[in-house]
């Protein structure tokens, strides 16, 4: 068993610089029964824009505050010790600022072994200990609340989660020890594993409760004196704390297997076996059934430390990084005060893009919206999907009646075009042809106001182009979505010689207040995301032309731990689709893209390929077997990987060299966005230079140094 007592912390603590350090306050309260309770108030000076934190000297201080309580619990000077945080933040877990930085291994395991020092003296005190979670907690803030004899949880938390997976990492403060053993085996696979990885899922504070993650819930008028007064009972013997998961009515001999087994296919299926955290987390869950909570700990040292050296951990990282502050400040948005206010939208199109569109302007701008199609069926039929999808939003619950009613109320659908007049934002979902879409614009310029903003949803032809038919062509912008629309978190705004600023702060604007992020991009042939997907399936193609089996090119990109196969996302989007953007980037590149006859045959048959209930492919159907047409040179598993590896990679150099955008860092946050590229990868950049592909294909690395976790370095 690890004495933690015994350590010496002295390596770590000399690495924290810069830590913002959030201070244990003690005040003793005295309880109504003429018991004393210690209280700690968690508080890094800041409000409550800048959460809690426990970093390695948050930490330390932590540690010395409880053992002086220990001693007076010894003196009989208090009865419990409470540990509560700040207006609306408990804690927003582990500082992980510098954790990506740290030189080696072996203190990385002092990460770990910390937390569990100072946390582990909660269940040590020689009283009761109590988390009063008043806000915001966060994975280490959660283990502080587990390693406590009780817990209470405000019923206005923003959010309780344990995200560690989501980063690469397992809550390695006791949390995959603790919490099985608290709330079930399927429950804690539920908060672990599943939650981090759908989109790092959060609880509210009342399922948290429901989970059994809380023994008691109260309303945030009277939080902390609810509290007291719980604990009061609780420490009288008055009130009873019953767990439905207490530790003896946990059934562990068939039940705790099984949903391992059943998580494990799960994981298997839905992510591949690429990403170790997911894994890691889940054989520390397994080992948890039995044996002492000091083994489950000395495990969690062990894996947390292994996570915090590799290089998921550090891809993962700098992937947060770009998602939760780059994509908040994109690089070359003009200045938001030049944007045009936006009063009403005109969508040109009622198909199923277009409604969607018109469904998101409404549901986020709640300004009146506008569809118009060829004839009045189509009118009527995106109509239909609007209000369909509007009630459907009532029925779960996301809206209330009077928003369902008022959202209807704003959708319109016309025929008559010149009800555009007035729109001051105006967005085209048609055909993807440069034609159709020069059509649709040159028409409706004569209607619209001079200065209202018009976009194009294309997702790989020239804006330029599109708006040469303009008379003011710095009207138009590229405004390119994702599918689906409403859960896609990217948009590609795009950005001609001719594009204003009014034009392009408006796009940006109106980006926002959709709830997306928006990433600049020059008008060149698939912007960023289909420029660089058209190079991922354009590699599968040639294969299947070669002759290679189907299999064996969905296996060669397992490495690259895509949230999809090749084909899996051909089908997604589409075969018509995916053979249009191929030709589109043969059209300007020859040399450097592969356009497949098979993709346009393929494309006119119904079924192309066969899947199992998780929707992985499994084969071709019979109609595509007919019509396709390949060569007898069948490439490996390895050649398919390293094509692709090396086609990315030069691609990205040629990207950022033609000022596509201006750093590498926006095309990995294109891929993570727009593409659902793994953040273990770091977008693509990282995991290029760690494959090598970037020095063979591009010249040299795209960061210097790369990175590297603390074992891969040097």
């Amino acid at each position: 068993m690890t004495d933690y007592s015994k350590i010496d912390y002295s390596p770590l603590l000399a690495l924290t610089e810069g830590e913002v350090v959030t201070r244990s306050l003690v005040s003793d309260v005295r309880l109504a029964s003429g018991r004393t309770i210690a209280l700690i108030t968690l508080h890094n000076g800041k409000d409550h824009t800048r959460p809690n934190t426990l970093g390695p000297a948050t930490l330390t201080e932590l540690g010395e505050r409880l053992d002086e309580l220990a001693q007076r619990a010894a003196a009989g000077e208090i009865d419990a010790v409470a540990v509560t945080g700040k207006p609306y933040i408990f804690a927003a877990g582990a500082d992980l600022s510098n954790v990506g930085d740290l030189p080696s291994k072996d203190i990385a395991r002092l990460i770990a072994q910390l937390g569990h020092h100072v946390l582990g003296k909660l269940s040590h005190l020689g009283v009761p200990s109590f988390s009063f979670v008043n806000g915001l907690a966060l994975g280490g803030a959660v283990e502080i609340a587990l390693n406590s004899t009780y817990r209470t949880v405000d019923s206005s938390a923003a959010a309780i989660a344990l995200p560690e997976v989501f980063l690469g990492l397992v809550p390695g403060w006791g949390g995959v020890t603790l919490l099985p053993n608290l709330i079930g085996i399927e429950n804690a696979l539920e908060v672990i594993i599943s939650n981090p990885l759908k989109q790092n899922r959060t609880l509210k504070p009342q399922q948290a409760y429901e989970l059994g993650m809380f023994d008691a819930i109260f309303s945030p008028t009277s939080f902390l004196e609810d509290s007291l007064r719980w604990a009061d009972g609780v420490l009288a013997g008055t009130i009873k704390v019953e767990r439905k998961n207490a530790p003896g009515k946990i059934e562990r001999l068939t039940k705790w297997p099984i949903a391992v087994k059943v998580a494990r296919n799960m994981l298997e299926s839905r992510i591949g076996t690429v990403p170790r955290s997911p894994y890691m987390a889940l054989d520390l869950i397994d080992k948890a059934k039995s044996g002492t909570v000091e083994e489950g700990f000395a495990r969690e040292d062990e894996a947390l430390a292994e996570l915090i050296s590799g290089d998921q951990f550090v891809a993962s990282m700098y992937a947060f990084d770009l998602v939760q502050k780059r994509a908040k400040r994109p690089v070359g948005a003009p200045d938001k005060g030049l944007a045009k206010k936006v009063t009403k939208v005109g969508v040109i199109g009622a198909g199923l893009m277009a409604s969607q569109f018109a469904l998101l302007f409404v549901r986020r701008l709640q300004v009146p919206v506008l569809i118009t199609d060829i004839d009045q069926a189509r009118v009527d039929k995106g109509l239909s999907y609007i209000r369909d999808e509007i009630a459907a939003l009532e029925a779960k619950g996301r809206i209330d009646a009077d928003t369902a009613n008022r959202l209807r109320a704003l959708v319109r659908g016309t025929v008559d075009k010149s009800e555009y007049a007035d729109c001051d934002f105006v967005i085209e979902a048609v055909f993807e042809e440069t034609g159709v879409k020069q059509q649709v614009f040159r028409e409706i310029e004569q209607i619209i106001a001079p200065d209202a903003i018009l976009a194009t949803n294309t997702s790989s032809l020239s804006v330029e182009e599109i708006g040469s038919v303009l008379a003011h062509p710095e009207r138009l912008v590229g405004f390119h979505f994702f599918n689906p629309v409403a859960v896609m978190p990217l948009i590609e705004i795009v950005k001609t010689p001719q594009s204003s600023d009014e034009a392009l702060s408006t796009a940006f604007v109106v980006a926002k207040n959709l709830r997306k992020n928006a990433v600049l991009t020059a008008d060149a042939p698939g912007f960023v995301v289909n420029r660089l997907l058209a190079k991922v399936m354009g590699e599968a193609a040639r294969a299947v032309d070669e002759g290679t089996p189907l299999l064996t090119v969905e296996k060669a990109f397992a490495p690259l731990g895509l949230p999809m196969t090749p084909f899996q996302l051909i089908d997604l989007v589409g075969w018509k689709v995916a053979a249009h953007v191929q030709d589109t980037m043969v059209r300007h590149f020859p040399e450097r893209f592969f356009a497949s006859e098979n993709l346009h045959r393929l494309a006119e048959v119904g079924d192309v390929v066969e899947k199992d209930k998780s929707g992985k492919v499994t084969g071709w159907t019979k109609q595509a077997q007919k019509v396709l047409d390949t060569g007898k040179s069948p490439a490996s598993e390895e050649e398919i990987l390293r094509r692709v590896e090396d086609g990315l990679a030069s691609e990205i150099r040629l990207m950022l060299d033609e000022g596509v955008v201006p750093e590498v860092e926006d095309i990995d946050l294109c891929l993570i966005l727009g593409a659902g590229w793994p953040f273990i990868d770091g977008g693509a950049s990282a995991y290029l230079d760690r494959s090598g592909a970037s020095e063979r294909a591009a010249g040299g690395t795209f960061h210097t140094p790369p990175l590297r976790g603390a074992a891969h370095r040097g």
